[in-house]
C-alpha cells in the first residue's frame, strides 16, 4: 500500500513495468521525469494514462526542490521519480537516498545499461570492472568511486574488462584517444614493459560502442581504438573494453616494482625492501593528495599510484634530468595521476594544492623549512622521511618536533643474498632511518 510522503523511484528504459511498478505509476498523483526519460516513457503502455500527470524537469537539484515542496505538503500524495535503467547503478537512487532517507524512498530497478549492453557484446559482466564518467570534468568530485578518464589504461591493466558510462565530455572517441595514447604503436613493443607505452598495444583491445540502447535505432559498433577513435557516436551510449591479450605477471601486480624496471640513475632509487615499508608507513589513503620531494626516479610516486587510482600524486624534482626519468617511467607504467613538477623545495610546494601525505626523500639541505610549510599547508595527514645518516635523522626529528608531529623512527637494515666462488653469502646495504611524522 502505498504511504503519505514516500517517493518512488521507478527505474525504466528496458523492460515493461513489473506489477508493482504499474500500480504505482497509475495511482501517482505526479510523475517526474528528464526530458530523455519523458521519451523513452512514451512507448510504454501506461503513458497514455498518465501523460497529464508527469512533469518534466530536467536539472536535479530542481527535481529535490520540487519532492521537498511536495513533502512539505502532508495532503499530498507518493511522488514517482523516473529513472534510467537500475537508479543503484551510478544513477540517481543514491542522490535521492541521501536528500530524502532511505525509509522514505522506495526503489523499484529495471536492468541496468551495463546489463544490456555486456549482454549484446555476449561477455560475461562478473568479472569486469565498471566506471561512471557521466557528468563532464567535475564528476570526480561526487562520484563514489573516484576514476577519470585518464585512469582507464591503467584499470583496464588490472582487470583486463571495464564497463563505462559516458557523457558528452568523455565519450568514446576520446576514451580510444586515451587508449591508444597509453599502449602506443599498434605494433608489438620491444620491451616486456614497452618504451613508452603499456604492455601490447592498442589492437590487442577490442572496443565496443552501444548506442541508443532499448531505442529502436540501438547500434553497436566494435574495434580497435585506432578504429573507434575516427569514429563519431550518438549519446546516450556506454563503452565495454576488453585487453584481449595475456596481461602477464610484470602488468597484473598492484604493488611490488623492482629496481630493474624503474628507470633511474645508479645507486639513486628508493630500494625495494625500503620503499615497501615507507609506503606502508605512508598510509596511503585511496583519494587526496600526496607530494614526493625530491622524487628521484619517482619509484614512490610509482608505487602509491598503481596502489591508489584515485589519489593525485605529485613527484617534486629539482634536477631537470631525473625530471624527464620520472616523466619516462610514469609513462612506462600509465600511470597517469601522477604529476612531476620540476623545482627546488620548498619554493615549488608553495602553489601546489594542500598534501594529504608527504614523502621526503630528498631535501637540498632545506628540510626545515620544508617541514614548517608542509605543516602549514597541511590540515591534518602523514609525513615519511628518508634519511641515510644520523644527521638527516637529527635533523628530521628537530623538525618535527619543532612543528608539533608525533614522531617515529624506524631503522631498517636490508641483505642480499649473492654468490661468491659458487658460495651463497649475504650482503647488506646501508641501513636507512624511516621517519614518520602525524599532524592530527
Amino acid at each position: 500500500m502505498q504511504q503519505a510522503n514516500k517517493l518512488y523511484v521507478i527505474g525504466i528504459g528496458y523492460r515493461p513495468l513489473g506489477i508493482r511498478a504499474k500500480e504505482l505509476v497509475l495511482r501517482a498523483d505526479v510523475l517526474l521525469a528528464s526530458s530523455r526519460l519523458h521519451d523513452v516513457f512514451q512507448r510504454y503502455a501506461e503513458y497514455d494514462a498518465v501523460k497529464d500527470r508527469i512533469k518534466v524537469i530536467n536539472k536535479v537539484p530542481d527535481t529535490i526542490s520540487f519532492i521537498r515542496d511536495w513533502f512539505s505538503q502532508s495532503a499530498r500524495k507518493p511522488i514517482v521519480l523516473l529513472a534510467s535503467g537500475d537508479p543503484l547503478f551510478f544513477g540517481i537512487g543514491r542522490r535521492m537516498i541521501t536528500e530524502f532517507g532511505a525509509e522514505n524512498i522506495e526503489i523499484l530497478p529495471d536492468l541496468s545499461s551495463m546489463q544490456e549492453a555486456f549482454a549484446r557484446v555476449k561477455e560475461a559482466w562478473d568479472d569486469a570492472v565498471f566506471i561512471s564518467l557521466h557528468g563532464g570534468p567535475d564528476i570526480a568530485k561526487r562520484r563514489t568511486l573516484p576514476y577519470e578518464v585518464k585512469d582507464i589504461p591503467q584499470l583496464l591493466e588490472r582487470t583486463g574488462k571495464m564497463g563505462i558510462l559516458t557523457d558528452r565530455v568523455n565519450n568514446p572517441v576520446v576514451i580510444a584517444q586515451i587508449l591508444q595514447s597509453a599502449y602506443g604503436s599498434p605494433t608489438p613493443l620491444e620491451s616486456p614493459l614497452g618504451k613508452g607505452g603499456l604492455r601490447g598495444a592498442s589492437s590487442a583491445i577490442i572496443m565496443h560502442v552501444c548506442e541508443h540502447l532499448g531505442y529502436p535505432d540501438e547500434k553497436i559498433t566494435s574495434g580497435t581504438p585506432e578504429e573507434i577513435a575516427a569514429g563519431s557516436f550518438a549519446d546516450p551510449n556506454v563503452v565495454v573494453v576488453k585487453k584481449t591479450e595475456d596481461r602477464g605477471q610484470k602488468t597484473d601486480i598492484r604493488f611490488g616494482l623492482r629496481e630493474e624496471g624503474i628507470l633511474h640513475e645508479r645507486g639513486l632509487i628508493t630500494k625495494d625492501e625500503v620503499r615497501a615499508v615507507t609506503i606502508h608507513k605512508l598510509r596511503l589513503p585511496q583519494t587526496g593528495v600526496l607530494w614526493d620531494i625530491g622524487a628521484g626516479s619517482g619509484s614512490v610516486s610509482l608505487e602509491a599510484a598503481r596502489l591508489c587510482p584515485g589519489l593525485r600524486v605529485i613527484a617534486i624534482e629539482k634536477e631537470q634530468e631525473r625530471v624527464n626519468t620520472i616523466g619516462e617511467n610514469v609513462t612506462r607504467y600509465s600511470t597517469q595521476n601522477v604529476e612531476v613538477i620540476s623545482g627546488s623545495a620548498p619554493d615549488a610546494l608553495s602553489e601546489l594544492p594542500a598534501p594529504d601525505r608527504v614523502f621526503i626523500g630528498g631535501s637540498g639541505g632545506n628540510l626545515a623549512d620544508i617541514v614548517k610549510l608542509v605543516h602549514e599547508k597541511m590540515s591534518s595527514g602523514i609525513v615519511v622521511i628518508n634519511a641515510a645518516t644520523l644527521e638527516t635523522l637529527q635533523e628530521a626529528l628537530a623538525a618535527f618536533e619543532a612543528n608539533g608531529f608525533s614522531t617515529d623512527v624506524s631503522e631498517i637494515s636490508v641483505s642480499r643474498s649473492k654468490i661468491v666462488a659458487g658460495k651463497r653469502l649475504m650482503s647488506a646495504l646501508n641501513p636507512i632511518f624511516i621517519i614518520t611524522g602525524e599532524k592530527k
